[in-house]
């Protein structure tokens, strides 16, 4: 049996599709390049959501592209309240996703470990 789907991740999905089209074809800010918003979590009250996105580039790419996000939150926000079928559009925060960072880093470790292995497993025979 599927499992119950909440209102807030509802909601909060909705509001990722939109601040993707939202980022992609609104926002002119040059600081703001190629960005993906991975998730969207909103709290119980509807108050506050926080809006996670990855960034190609580096740690300074990463930090300028979340500053002009962050200035361009009351933009989005108030696109968002035209777009939404809710009473109160939450303020958003934004975050930058690490988990696919993690994942890369996890992946070239259990790589290394295996090639390791396989190098001892070569000298054994």
């Amino acid at each position: 049996m599927a499992k119950e789907y909440s209102r807030s991740q509802r909601v909060g999905d909705q509001i990722q599709r939109e601040l993707a089209a939202l980022i992609q074809f609104e926002i002119k800010d040059p600081r703001i390049g190629m960005t993906t918003v991975t998730a969207v979590e909103v709290n119980r009250e509807f108050d506050k959501a926080l809006v996670y996105v990855t960034v190609m580039g580096d740690q300074e790419k990463i930090d300028s592209t979340l500053r002009g996000l962050q200035q361009a939150a009351g933009f989005l926000r108030s696109e968002l309240a035209k777009r939404l079928k809710v009473r109160t559009t939450p303020r958003l925060e934004f975050r930058y996703d690490e988990s696919l960072e993690r994942g890369l880093r996890m992946s070239a470790l259990i790589d290394q470990a295996v090639a390791k292995e396989k190098g001892r497993n070569d000298e054994d025979e």
